[in-house]
């Protein structure tokens, strides 16, 4: 498949109440690994991907960095691969489309794209995450690629104390509904865990949604019967990989 077509058939995966399954990757290695498991799509977390380089999250990988990744892994892999890209490096809407546009041409399909402003920890105004997608998609629009903006919220991420996320219920649909209009393809919302609080986002959202798995998540069967559309690992797989690792070295390096 032409990178076209690997973003078509990359979107016609997410399907509500069957959702795409991503074990997020962060390297061209761990995109083998995973497409030699049976994934269908491909996605990296930043997460990950910054402390495989020795990075902390929050864009403090260098954008070049980022791209290279992007390119090692489409270079050697034909599955569809989405590329979490934080806030687009850019809180201005020329910008972000500007550097979205060069992860299109690292051979990606797809983004995650939230609204936390890394700068100061809070959130975009919905109106101003709005425009940052709308110069995205016509940015990808002009490039003849259905681009998949999988549009992240952080509201419940910021909220550790989850008997708090029912009464953010109401202002993630509202930005779901804002970030649909302005042309988003996807509603992600990490953080969130309870099952009526997903089953109200799927029902009132125009887009498929993104649940990020973590403790006390419901497994993935629970989720599709839920109506989500994508489910995602995050930095799982990266940290159990490194236990796994340190437990290795550590049964060589401990004493006989």
């Amino acid at each position: 498949m032409n990178q076209t077509e690997k973003a078509k058939a990359f979107g016609a995966l997410h399907r509500k109440g069957n959702p795409v399954i991503l074990y997020n990757i962060w390297d061209a290695g761990t995109a083998k690994a995973v497409t030699e498991a049976g994934a269908k799509a491909l996605a990296t977390g930043s997460w990950s991907v910054a402390a495989a380089q020795g990075y902390g999250d929050g864009q403090k990988l260098p954008m070049a960095v980022l791209l290279e990744t992007a390119r090692s892994i489409t270079a050697v892999n034909e599955l569809p691969l989405s590329v979490d890209f934080e806030g687009a490096y850019s809180t201005d809407p020329s910008g972000a489309a500007a550097n979205v546009a060069k992860v299109i041409e690292a051979g990606a399909v797809g983004i995650n794209f939230e609204d936390q402003n890394i700068a100061d920890g809070g959130l975009h105004p919905q109106e101003a995450q709005a425009a940052r997608i709308r110069a995205i998609r016509e940015m990808a629009e002009a490039r003849s690629i259905d681009f998949f903006i999988n549009a992240r919220t952080d509201l419940f991420l910021q909220e550790g104390d989850g008997s708090r996320h029912a009464g953010l219920v109401g202002e993630a649909i509202e930005r779901g509904k804002a970030y649909a209009a302005a042309g988003a393809s996807g509603f992600f919302v990490p953080g969130l865990i309870e099952p009526a609080l997903i089953e109200k986002i799927c029902a009132a959202s125009s887009l498929p949604v993104n649940i990020m798995m973590k403790p006390g998540a419901p497994d993935p069967a629970a989720l599709a019967k839920l109506g989500v559309s994508r489910i995602s690992y995050g930095p799982g797989p990266y940290r159990a990989m490194m236990e796994k690792l340190k437990e290795a070295a550590s049964a060589i390096y401990s004493p006989l």
